[in-house]
């Protein structure tokens, strides 16, 4: 398991304050999403997210690259963001795009084979693409912010990368799962119990007033307060999980390659009588 990987980013957390940065924004911009959507409804807050995840983007760039230069001062932050910003975006938006197609020609697909109205084996075969593609694709801000690589040289490492190394990966991923479902659960279950007076009711419900009871219903429930208690939980959850599966992602990054780096090496060149590496 990837363990000693998430206890290096803990220590490179607790070493580097400055990592805590975009955790820090993209947990007020969590809360200010959720308040907006009670008070302006989702059309306005749809296109707050847009915006916000292209700046919290600036952010999480900025802090892989003041992991990549050991450098803890707000400037590193600001002009790694600036410098790798595109490198990271683009990459992203090919991703993304790939994504579409691939649920748009699932949907043809099942369109022409007269399997349109199976919804569940649609996005089963959908998601069983998507996953793996994720999975494949997931490291390609750290290689483009650590080794300098272009839009789709970047893609092309982490998918050489996560196929070389798929055991590991598939370790780093559960144990991301594993850390994401543990705080999610802990930060539940004190929600849970600062609103326990105004949750209780739903425990007297039967099953067809729960299956009749609305989001409009619920938010009704637990008043201005819980609105205010629930967005503080969603400011720490961002706060806490953002920096540390990023700074576990670097970590890990770094371990795939120099085992790949170590591998070439072997495989390419060869020792001479004094012990020196000679590369082919």
């Amino acid at each position: 398991m990837a363990i000693p990987e998430l206890k290096e980013a803990v220590t490179l957390l607790v070493r580097l304050p400055l990592l805590w940065i975009p955790g820090i924004i993209g947990g007020a911009f969590a809360a200010i999403v959720w308040l907006t959507l009670f008070v302006s409804g989702s059309f306005f807050t749809s296109r707050l997210v847009v915006i916000f995840s292209l700046v919290l983007l600036f952010f999480t760039t900025g802090m892989l690259s003041v992991i990549r230069n050991n450098d803890t001062t707000g400037r590193a932050l600001v002009t790694g963001g600036l410098n790798y910003y595109f490198r990271v975006l683009l990459p992203q938006l090919i991703i993304g795009f790939a994504l579409l197609l691939v649920f748009f020609l699932c949907t043809m697909t099942f369109a022409l084979l007269g399997f349109v109205s199976d919804v569940g084996l649609l996005i089963s075969l959908t998601v069983g693409i998507m996953i793996p593609t994720l999975m494949l694709t997931f490291f390609f801000d750290t290689v483009a912010v650590f080794e300098d690589r272009r839009v789709f040289e970047s893609i092309q490492r982490s998918v050489l990368l996560v196929s070389e190394h798929m055991m590991e990966a598939l370790s780093f991923f559960i144990v991301s799962a594993l850390l994401s479902a543990g705080i999610i659960f802990s930060l539940m279950i004190v929600w849970e119990a600062i609103l326990f007076d105004k949750l209780k009711p739903i425990m007297d419900f039967t099953d067809a007033q729960r299956e009749a009871f609305t989001p409009g219903q619920f938010l009704t429930m637990i008043g201005q307060d819980g609105i205010w208690v629930t967005a503080i939980i969603l400011f720490i959850g961002v706060l806490v999980l953002l920096p540390l599966l990023y700074s576990y992602k670097v970590c890990f990054y770094k371990k795939m390659a120099s085992s790949t780096i170590t591998i070439e090496q072997q495989t390419s060149g060869e020792y001479d009588s004094k012990g020196r590496w000679y590369k082919y």
